[in-house]
């Protein structure tokens, strides 16, 4: 991970942690190719934590938006959450 990356996770971190008391809940907003490997990768990456996952596809069909709800425990999770998916080949994280 650059330098740059790491700071951005870091300020995100800290910006988390002064708006939020733990756990709490945290909306993760995602724009992928629609393409259903990738859309599952995203979802999967939520499996079992009982996020509310909402897709929507984009006038033109390229793109998916994907909306998670999901209540986290702690900054670091969220910050980790938007590492793995990063590896997701076209992924945006908004």
């Amino acid at each position: 991970m650059d330098d740059k990356t790491k700071a951005f996770y870091e300020r995100l971190k800290t910006e988390l942690d002064n708006a939020n008391q733990w756990p709490a809940e945290y909306l993760f907003k995602f724009i992928v190719p629609s393409d259903n490997e990738k859309i599952a990768m995203v979802e999967s990456a939520f499996d079992r934590m009982g996020a509310v996952i909402r897709t929507n596809q984009s006038k033109t069909g390229k793109f998916t938006s994907i909306s998670i709800d999901v209540t986290m425990p702690d900054a670091d999770s969220i910050v980790s959450k938007y590492q793995e998916v990063s590896t997701i080949e076209g992924i945006i994280s908004l």
